[in-house]
């Protein structure tokens, strides 16, 4: 018979109906070799106590298992609903007090659950907003120009201004979406950064090659300070990417006839690799914005971004344990410095 199955009425039931049985039985049997009628007098005696006794046990267990059951399921439904934590039991030995323990560590795992769920779609929230926004500007404009395409007989001077306009949206927009993937790709896990002993000079001529175009055509002078020798537990694709984002803007913000200067110093914990630039700097108060995702500042909305370059950046140089700094002052250039882990 499996007891695990039937109701705690039924085996109650059973048990009295075997006791009864057997104390019965008992009795019959001393009856039988002694004769005497005093150990049938006793043996009922005996058997009517036994089950006075559990009687007794079974209505208090009853109660006992309905309160405990009401506060069960009163427990439960506050951790679907969320309006509070299950109360423990003081006596830590007995079942229910394991039980309300279990259900107090559900409860956590619940909760740090729903707060991650909550995280995860304010982030949601946020990243539609951002990018919506991002993509509105463009998006105006491309359809400002081709309606006045449409509508209005244009010079082929005034033709190709328009098409040229619409080249640069269209860049604009794919620019956004390479950034988004690459973003989402590194924050979902999608993308591992796997470190490997290479040397740094490798990585800084993947992440110049980037901006050699932009630097000539500025007149802004680059140079490199980086042993040859020199490897570095990293990984050099991302890195790269992470030390062009810098070197880009750098560029973007830095005058005609300006100054570019990489460097790579080992120190003893970090290897630090240092982009500073004789643009038109950072303030203070902004400093701790720059690696927020879209963000942009007000006096450089003319400039060609969108303000995920430092954000990735950062996302990347985090991912290998390392961190970025900056150090700028208004009108007196930039010094981004990327920290990797010298082991």
């Amino acid at each position: 018979m499996n007891l695990g199955r039937n109701s705690v009425k039924k085996i109650f039931l059973l048990t009295w109906v075997g006791m009864a049985i057997s104390m019965l039985s008992i009795c019959a049997i001393l009856l039988w070799m002694t004769g005497e009628s005093w150990v049938l007098i006793c043996g009922g005696l005996l058997m009517l106590c036994a089950l006075a006794w559990m009687f007794f046990l079974t209505v208090v267990f009853s109660k006992r298992l309905s309160v405990f059951t009401r506060e069960l399921c009163q427990a439960m439904d506050q951790m679907i609903s969320g309006r509070g934590e299950p109360v423990r039991a003081v006596d830590s030995e007995t079942l229910f007090a394991r039980i309300g323990y279990r259900l107090s560590r559900l409860y956590g795992i619940m909760q740090e659950n729903r707060r991650k769920v909550d995280e995860e779609r304010q982030e949601l929230q946020m990243l539609v907003s951002d990018v919506s926004h991002q993509v509105k500007t463009p998006v105006s404009n491309l359809k400002m120009v081709t309606d006045t395409l449409l509508s209005k007989s244009v010079t082929e001077e005034e033709r190709r201004e328009f098409l040229q306009g619409i080249r640069n949206q269209t860049d604009k927009l794919e620019f956004l979406f390479q950034a988004l993937v690459k973003t989402s790709r590194l924050e979902t896990g999608a993308i591992r950064l796997e470190k490997k002993v290479s040397p740094v000079i490798d990585t800084l001529a993947m992440a110049l090659s980037g901006i050699v175009y932009a630097a000539e055509k500025k007149n802004i002078s680059v140079t490199v300070d980086c042993p040859e020798d020199f490897c570095l537990s990293h990984d050099s694709k991302w890195t790269s990417e992470a030390v062009f984002n810098l070197l880009d803007n750098a560029v973007k913000y830095t005058p005609a006839g300006g100054n570019i200067s990489v460097s790579v110093v080992q120190w003893e914990m970090f290897a630090e690799i240092k982009v500073t630039d004789t643009g038109k700097g950072i303030s203070e108060t902004n400093q701790a914005a720059i690696f927020r995702r879209f963000y942009r500042e007000e006096e450089v909305h003319d400039e060609q971004g969108v303000g995920i370059g430092l954000y990735l950046t950062r996302e990347i140089v985090t991912g290998q344990g390392g961190y970025i700094k900056v150090a700028s002052e208004s009108g007196q250039g930039s010094e981004f410095s990327i920290m990797l882990p010298a082991r």
